[in-house]
């Protein structure tokens, strides 16, 4: 047996107060005035985000942006709902992504929950890290990177993420601080809500569900969690990522951007720039809708970009089924020509596979298809 390989005290020590240092976040390091990128957060060179290398998961260029589908929600409500059905069942199969404007949430909402989650990353880090937590489970969670628990390369995020339903169950969880943070949040989880409920009514109808072919009490009770991203200027943006290659879990995810643009997604085999639009949401397929809708509607891979010059922050708003509910595709939808092609599955399965597993790219979804 080969002998134990004992490192200098000096060399422990430093490595130990590097992993304490990233373990803080990016917003900490980005505060100390660091000039260089350091080593944890430094992808190889085949997966950085301006790579000309092999794979077309890595080909991009800073021109490369795209103006994906619009829905008009406002027009939805109204006599051309049939037209905007058919809009909203091709951006969700051909793009699985899609700007919703005329949404009917405030400005005003939206701007101060920006603002407060700008304001939130701003206070003192012995503020923030009050909430750090490695239990997935935990109501309230604020850490960095993309699943810090595996990841061997960091990302240039730091994140809080927010259990909000039912509210009176984990409200008192939520951080005090900014003293309107609370009510803000509130505020805008409720709206989001909302707006999800007759979203995702417009949804299955686009699938040709009607209420009647679904427990319609498993999107009314369904799970929200809310994730408030952070991504400060990063010294050398081409060597890193602020979230890798990824698809969301839930049902339907409402994102909130600030002016600042960052994210990409995969479409036609190039990564292309979604351009931020003023007072939109950024609504995209997930995991579960995928599988209900037995494949026919698209969870994209997407990815966010990080700048040199400005702080982004975006907003998540991921829905979905209960965190109890088994997620299977929807019977009407299954037959002989059209067969199940996703395994029974539910929110414990998914923990599971991200606390043990890779959970970039789209692993998770893949491991519940049914192979034919």
């Amino acid at each position: 047996m080969s002998p134990a390989i004992v490192l200098p005290p000096e060399q422990t020590k430093r490595e130990n107060e590097q992993a304490f240092m990233y373990e803080k976040g990016v917003k900490n390091l980005y505060d100390t005035g660091i000039q260089h990128v350091p080593s944890k957060y430094i992808l190889p060179t085949n997966e950085r985000p301006f790579s000309s290398s092999s794979s077309f998961a890595n080909r991009t260029s800073s021109e490369n942006q795209i103006q994906i589908p619009v829905i008009d929600f406002a027009q939805l409500q109204g006599p051309n709902r049939a037209k905007v059905l058919r809009s909203l069942a091709h951006a969700c199969e051909k793009f699985g992504f899609f700007q919703l404007v005329n949404h009917g949430i405030d400005e005003k909402v939206i701007a101060q929950m920006v603002d407060v989650s700008r304001r939130f990353f701003e206070m003192p880090l012995a503020e923030r890290e009050k909430y750090m937590s490695a239990d997935t489970k935990a109501p309230v969670r604020y850490g960095t990177s993309f699943n810090q628990n595996n990841d061997g390369v960091f990302c240039w995020r730091d994140f809080l993420k927010l259990v909000s339903h039912p509210l009176p169950e984990v409200l008192h969880h939520w951080p005090s601080s900014p003293q309107d943070f609370r009510r803000s949040g509130v505020t805008y989880a409720k709206e989001t809500r909302k707006l999800f409920l007759k979203l995702v009514e417009a949804v299955l109808e686009s699938l040709g569900l009607q209420t009647d072919d679904v427990k319609t009490e498993d999107f009314e009770n369904g799970s929200q969690l809310m994730v408030v991203n952070c991504y400060p200027p990063c010294p050398e943006p081409d060597l890193t990522l602020g979230m890798p290659p990824h698809s969301d879990y839930g049902l339907l995810t409402l994102l909130l951007q600030d002016e600042v643009k960052g994210l990409q997604i995969l479409h036609q085999d190039n990564w292309v720039t979604v351009l931020p639009v003023p007072g939109s949401f950024v609504v995209n397929v997930g995991d579960h809708l995928e599988i209900f809708s037995n494949g026919r509607y698209k969870s994209v891979l997407h990815r966010v970009l990080v700048n040199s010059n400005k702080n982004r922050i975006s907003v998540a708003s991921l829905h979905s089924f209960p965190f109890t509910t088994t997620v299977r595709p929807a019977a009407q939808l299954v037959n002989d020509a059209n067969p199940q092609r996703y395994k029974d599955t539910d929110f414990a399965t998914f923990l599971r596979y991200i606390s043990s597993c890779d959970s970039k790219r789209k692993n998770f979804l893949e491991s519940q298809k049914i192979l034919t």
